[in-house]
């Protein structure tokens, strides 16, 4: 075993600034000191011996002038010493002196104060000489009957590594500790007892809890926890012990202690799959979610429940639950709702989606009384967005949905009130029977509606589908409602000359001469006036969005009154009043296009939307057969055609879901018997406790590729020339934000090299956690050096560095071998995920650093680039893959990453391919790169641009 494999048990903060002190002066504070002295002289040799100072001549002075001091931090400062000391000689014999250090172990384990009892205890777990715990046993033995419960429990810790490491010393030691559990009445020492027993004796530890068996309720948590994981050990190792001990797990389920409760559950579920099982440890979790205050103990215990639901057959007696998995949207943690929500939409069914909708109906009313709050918009959302999927996969249930969610329209909050009218504009087109009850409650609301973007959505939805002879007649109404008085621009005239006379109102500034982006000049006149800001309050609310200079929403009107007015004509006979209806829609086009000419708005019409109005009035002054036919049919056909496609992408993906989850059991696979399997057969199953263990510890075992290309080797980096006196590689192992870097470093010559040394450093966000402690290489030897790096954030990084080494009888100088960089590759930490295109925009609104790519490769056609840019970066691919089949030239496609520290990553690719240069000519383009940190936008820049061009096999 290598020195930076050795087991570290005290970890000591030292500080770097410090001057290290002579072994000359140590020792006469250590001899003649005052006990704080002799503390500091005392704490500054320990730091010197872990820093791999030898210090021999040390060693009997404090044998001699400190050992007998009965100073309470002196004798704790002893103990750390004592554990790091050398205590053998070169050829592995135990030095003399330590006989005299044994003598006082003795006294201390003696000693009438339970603190230094119990903390020599403590340290007699750690010693690894037989040699020195021999003479001790009788008092370690004693110390099982102390009065005090510390020192009855760390002699029972002590019991056990000695009876773990050295048998022979303590040979009786099951028996020992079973008898003493049995009379013992202290929960910490019951615990570490019982603990004992099942790790050297568990059959023992098993009579022990059959005669309790009953009274394991009562028992204090600790115990309890040990208990569940006894049992769940003995129950995977031999099944028919199954029914002994469940009724067990279901009593501890009852435990008032939550961490109890939690690994009960989760035992319950590995050693039964039977429905009472299941519901009661779902009940159990549950219960756990509600009455925890801490989120992220909601959360992880959420999780639980996902994985529970992910099990076909626990998947039905988890839809029995889903209501009192909605108790726990009474958490304000919008985290954990999302997730809650999400679990109760995966389980929904026929059968409890009725009581599912009026309970997601009661939080979306309770929202609209909470005060503003950031959480309540975006939970309002997450609330609509589920009711909106209840209704897609039951129709049923929309009629009830519709008239609480249509009065969010109104809301002023716009991402919620633009999720109800997406869902709105679905189930109008889906549902034909809920059409007038939509347009109904539309009509009500509309007057209400504030912000623009709803109200050319509800615009369009009106246009579209009003299709009676009253409705139409209402919209119009609304409409000029909405407007107010008209000719528009004679109306705010007249206004504005009410308060102020006509001649101060409006005073034209002199013109400007302005710049556009395309760098053509543009002449703009401002007209200043002096209304009183009152009167803007007072406008309906379209024109108060025209006023603002908002005239996409004219043309979304124009358009709407286009569609109203070719249907008014084929539904209503009368001439007359066709006309008037016509003349009537045009009219208020034209008041709008008048408006925006003038200078009244603060900003002008665009000519876009001079275009689509003019276009509007041409068509209702000719109203052609194919214009109609474009403006009432084709564009409901658009509609429904992305409908259909987007249905058709979420049922392909639930299916993907569902097959991932069946199980597929193949007619000739063989059948397996829980009373035949063989005991090593048995181990199939991962041992949870253990698994939760190594994930604390960070050592979760990732799955190598079957690919060899793919495996360790591939991560071997080679640090040093092959004809260096020191060959050095490094496998570098990346686990989540810690990298393990595993130095291979070999003496190629034929000298024994002392103190070699690897020295190591880092450039960007990693971080060095200790220095590698020096090795001693003999002639043609190799060790494994060990060092971690602790990692921050997204962003490349790399380790440099060199190894120094002494020659053994050269009377030169240090030698030094300088070592290549080593870059830890940004994907380790960049994983694909998915949002919507709203989020996706949204962010890349935000998000201000930005890394434009030039595309330079040789790959020839478009898909393949993107495929190769998708399996290089991590990234997933948000655009539909319809979107992009098919061959036109170009490309544009959204691409979307997190990282492991919750970091957002986007990119677009905007790539075409050059026709006129021929079929062989490469891809060309931009690839644009956002993120919320330069180091990420960077990185991934750098990443894209190493691996832009496809390598030929």
């Amino acid at each position: 075993m290598t020195a930076a494999e050795n087991v570290c048990y005290t970890l000591i903060n030292v500080p770097n600034d410090s001057e290290p002190p002579s072994e000359i002066s140590l020792k006469t504070d250590l001899e003649k000191g005052e006990i704080k002295s002799k503390t500091e002289a005392l704490k500054k040799v320990i730091i010197m011996i872990l820093n791999g100072e030898k210090l021999p001549g040390l060693l009997m002075t404090i044998i001699r002038f400190v050992l007998p001091l009965q100073d309470h931090t002196i004798k704790k400062l002893l103990l750390v010493f004592w554990e790091i000391v050398p205590k053998t000689t070169t050829d592995g014999k135990l030095l003399q002196e330590m006989i005299l250090v044994c003598d006082a172990y003795r006294k201390d384990l003696q000693h009438p104060n339970e603190f230094i009892r119990g903390s020599t205890l403590r340290f007699l777990c750690k010693l690894k000489e037989s040699e020195l715990l021999e003479p001790l046993m009788p008092a370690i033995r004693a110390c099982l009957e102390h009065r005090h419960s510390y020192v009855r429990r760390n002699a029972v810790l002590a019991i056990y590594t000695i009876y773990r490491n050295f048998e022979n010393l303590i040979p009786d030691a099951p028996e020992l500790i079973h008898d003493f559990l049995v009379n013992e009445k202290d929960a910490s020492c019951k615990r570490n007892a019982f603990m004992m027993l099942i790790h050297a004796d568990q059959d023992r530890a098993l009579d022990y809890l059959s005669t309790c068996i009953d009274q394991v309720h009562t028992f204090g948590d600790i115990l309890q926890l040990v208990i569940v994981e006894l049992i769940y050990k003995v129950c995977h190792a031999n099944p028919s012990e199954r029914a002994r001990f469940i009724r067990c797990i279901y009593n501890l389920l009852q435990s008032s202690s939550p961490a109890v409760k939690y690994e009960a559950a989760g035992t319950l579920v590995t050693l039964s799959s039977a429905p009472t099982a299941v519901k009661a440890a779902a009940q159990c979790y549950i219960d756990l979610i509600i009455k925890e205050s801490d989120n992220n103990v909601k959360l992880i215990v959420l999780d639980r429940l996902i994985e529970l639901k992910e099990h076909p057959t626990h998947e039905r007696v988890l839809q029995d639950l889903v209501m009192d998995i909605l108790r726990v949207l009474a958490t304000p943690d919008l985290e954990v709702k999302k997730k809650t929500l999400q679990l109760a939409l995966d389980l929904v069914s026929s059968r409890n989606v009725e009581e599912l909708v009026i309970v997601l109906k009661k939080e979306v009313i309770k929202t609209n009384n909470v005060t503003e709050h950031e959480d309540t918009d975006k939970y309002r959302q997450l609330l609509v967005r589920t009711l909106h999927s209840c209704s897609v996969r039951f129709p049923d249930m929309a009629a009830n949905v519709i008239p609480v969610l249509m009065e969010f329209l109104s809301d002023t909050n716009e991402a919620a009130a633009a999720d109800v009218l997406e869902f709105v504009r679905e189930a109008i087109q889906r549902f034909e029977s809920l059409r007038p009850l939509i347009i109904e409650k539309m009509l009500e609301v509309f007057h209400a509606i504030k912000t623009v973007k709803i109200y050319r959505g509800a615009l369009w939805i009106l246009g579209e589908y009003c299709s009676t002879k009253d409705d139409i007649q209402s919209v119009m109404t609304e409409v000029r409602r909405s407007l107010g008085e008209i000719p528009i621009v004679e109306n705010e005239i007249k206004r504005e000359s009410g308060e102020v006379k006509a001649e101060e109102e409006v005073s034209a500034a002199p013109a400007q001469k302005l710049v556009t982006e395309m760098g053509t000049y543009v002449t703009q006149s401002a007209l200043s006036s002096s209304r009183p800001s009152k009167k803007e309050e007072d406008r309906p609310p379209l024109r108060g969005f025209l006023m603002d200079g908002d005239f996409y929403v004219a043309a979304s009107l124009a358009t709407t009154l286009t569609k109203l007015a070719l249907r008014y004509v084929i539904i209503v006979q009368d001439k007359k009043k066709q006309n008037s209806f016509i003349a009537e829609s045009m009219l208020i086009m034209v008041t709008v296009l008048h408006l925006g000419k003038s200078s009244l708005p603060k900003k002008p019409i665009t000519d876009d939307d001079v275009e689509r109005i003019s276009l509007c009035l041409k068509v209702l002054s000719e109203c052609s057969p194919l214009m109609n036919d474009i403006f009432n049919k084709e564009c409901r056909k658009s509609l429904s055609h992305m409908l259909t496609v987007r249905l058709e992408e979420e049922k392909l993906s639930q299916k993907k879901e569902s097959e991932k989850r069946n199980v597929a059991v193949q007619a000739d696979d063989p059948i397996s018997f829980m009373q035949l399997t063989a005991k090593n057969e048995m181990t199939s199953k991962d041992d949870q406790f253990q698994l939760s263990l190594l994930a604390a510890m960070g050592n979760t075992q990732r799955k190598e590729a079957a690919d060899p290309l793919a495996s360790k080797l591939n991560k071997v980096t080679q640090l040093t020339g092959f004809s260096d006196p020191v060959y050095a590689e490094a496998y570098v192992h990346v686990n989540q934000y810690d990298i393990v870097l595993d130095v291979l470093v070999v003496n190629q010559t034929s000298d024994t090299l002392q103190n070699c040394t690897l020295e190591l450093a880092t450039l960007g966000d990693l971080k060095l956690v200790e220095k590698p402690s020096p090795l001693t290489l003999a002639p043609h030897d190799f060790a494994n050096i060990k060092a971690n790096v602790k990692v921050a954030s997204t962003e490349n990084g790399i380790i440099f560095g060199n190894i120094v080494y002494d020659v053994s009888g050269a009377a030169s100088d240090r030698n030094c071998v300088v070592l290549s960089d080593i870059h830890i590759d940004i994907m380790d930490y960049i994983q694909p995920a998915s949002c919507t295109d709203a989020e996706f925009r949204q962010m890349w609104a935000e998000f201000e650093w930005e890394n434009k790519v030039t595309v330079n490769t040789n790959i020839t056609d478009l898909n393949e680039y993107l495929q190769h840019i998708l399996g290089s970066t991590n990234m997933k691919c948000l655009t539909p893959e319809k979107a992009l089949s098919g061959f036109c030239g170009f490309m544009a496609a959204n691409l979307y990453a997190r990282s492991i520290f919750g970091e957002d990553a986007l990119a677009n690719v905007s790539i075409e391919k050059p026709i006129h240069l021929g079929p062989d000519a490469p891809v060309t383009g931009h690839i644009r790169i956002r993120a919320k940190s330069q180091g990420m936008a960077l990185s991934l820049g750098d990443k894209i641009n190493l691996s832009q061009k496809k390598t030929s096999v």
